[in-house]
């Protein structure tokens, strides 16, 4: 599932092709992309506004609408397994439909251009849907770990709170949003943190040592748009991120540790497979706390 390096790139990448732009129809083909709306209704919610920003939060692409100026909703992408936004200037409102496209908006820019937003979706897990308002509808999210609100502080004071294991936690987007499979191994790899800890049992140097891995991961991933170690992650552009071949890692069962050389090992955390150096993030020596 795309984390948020490579939602950060998808809003990124889209973002100077959809604002300004005024929404000039609308279709699906899975109406479950919509959230649950009918295309009627969603059609109506969005035709005609304007796109004013295009943003990220968490996981989520936000799409924000204005009518006249003022705030009319936002659009709100989740891309989950197989999802990807494409912005495409050369089809005009695309009367064809794409392949795996299950939502498309045609657009047009203030000199007359017309384009299409397409949503791509093989599986069909992801969303596509048409809220009034984002903050309510992710009122439920956790902090940015790029954000003001992800200091050290907040980060020690955090984990002593929580008597969970350490990755099940990382996860969890009412903690700290963003993060998935991929990069929490990353970083508990950097911080020398065994992802079976008890958060509330990590030395506050440790959980130091962890807010900059976390930071640091995240920003080297965004520098090369995200990772693609399957087929289905793919930019707007159609290419591929780059961050796989920096993997320390995950991915990596068998290989030697990029520290000590040692065999990484992989394991099942929270029904997640894992990866880990047994050397540089030893085990913790504490009973396990449940999940």
């Amino acid at each position: 599932m795309p984390e948020l390096p490579e939602v950060e790139t998808t809003a990124a990448l889209i973002r100077p092709h959809l604002e300004g732009r005024r929404i000039t129809s609308a279709r699906a083909s899975w109406v479950r992309s919509l959230g649950g709306a009918e295309v009627a209704e969603f059609s109506a919610s969005v035709k005609g506004a304007r796109v004013s920003e295009v943003t990220r939060r968490a996981k989520w692409v936000v799409i924000h609408l204005e009518r006249r100026g003022r705030p009319a909703g936002s659009l709100l992408c989740h891309l989950r397994m197989t999802g990807r936004l494409v912005a495409d200037t050369e089809s005009g409102h695309g009367a064809r439909e794409e392949p795996y496209e299950r939502v498309a908006l045609g657009l047009v820019d203030e000199a007359g251009k017309t384009s299409t937003l397409r949503f791509l979706d093989v599986r069909k897990f992801g969303r596509f849907k048409f809220v009034e308002d984002h903050e309510e509808a992710l009122a439920d999210l956790g902090p940015e770990p790029l954000g003001p609100e992800f200091t050290e502080e907040w980060l020690i004071r955090s984990l002593k709170a929580r008597r969970r294991v350490l990755k099940p936690l990382l996860l969890d987007q009412t903690f700290l949003v963003g993060l998935g499979n991929i990069y929490v191994d990353e970083s508990l790899f950097l911080a020398g943190l065994h992802p079976e800890r008890s958060a509330h049992l990590v030395p506050k140097a440790r959980a130091r040592a962890l807010h900059g891995a976390i930071q640091s991961t995240l920003r080297a991933a965004i520098e090369r748009e995200g990772s693609s170690f399957d087929a289905f992650y793919r930019t707007p552009e159609g290419q591929p991120g780059s961050y796989q071949h920096l993997f320390r890692v995950y991915g990596r069962e068998g290989k030697p540790c990029t520290v000590c050389e040692r065999p990484i090992k992989r394991l099942v955390v929270a029904q997640r497979g894992t990866h880990i150096c047994t050397r540089c993030q030893p085990a913790p020596r504490r009973p396990k706390l449940p999940r």
